[in-house]
């Protein structure tokens, strides 16, 4: 399957090594809206796009390999030390998505305004959770900029 691409390809596009397809694109594609841009379902491979983000999936080599890329052992979750800021226009719609599919929140939701500048933050409303293999991912909203307002 492919889908003509909307955009150019953006210059670093994560790849995570999953444990199970139909179960990633149960949750990516059908819960967070991602479409598949093309897959390899017999080698457990999708790459996946939403409004310019895009990631690979790719299910873990079951047996040894000259392609296995592991640092270190593989423990869930994966992703450890690291959280995927996802921009979307509608943060809430996508809470709701999942709150209806009984899908727990790592975090949040929340709104957050951080400093840029000396004069200047940016504001976002947020909430954070954990696809099937345990990736941390945090959907973000922009409410925009203001001036900085002194913390007390």
């Amino acid at each position: 399957m492919s889908v003509p691409r909307t955009h150019p390809r953006p210059a670093l596009v994560p790849e995570l090594n999953i444990t199970s397809l139909p179960e990633s694109l149960a949750f990516w594609r059908d819960l967070l809206g991602f479409r598949v841009l093309y897959d390899r379902p017999e080698q457990g491979f999708a790459a996946i796009e939403r409004d310019g983000v895009e990631f690979m999936l790719e299910e873990y080599e079951t047996g040894p390999s000259e392609r296995c890329w592991d640092t270190g052992v593989r423990e869930m979750p994966y992703g450890r030390g690291i959280n995927f800021e996802i921009t979307v226009a509608d943060v809430g719609r996508l809470r709701t998505a999942l709150s209806q599919a009984s899908w727990p929140l790592f975090f949040g939701p929340e709104e957050r305004w951080y400093r840029i500048s000396d004069a200047e933050e940016t504001g976002v409303r947020q909430f954070l959770m954990q696809d099937p293999d345990g990736y941390l991912l945090r959907l973000s909203q922009s409410l925009g900029r203001r001036p900085l307002i002194a913390s007390h």
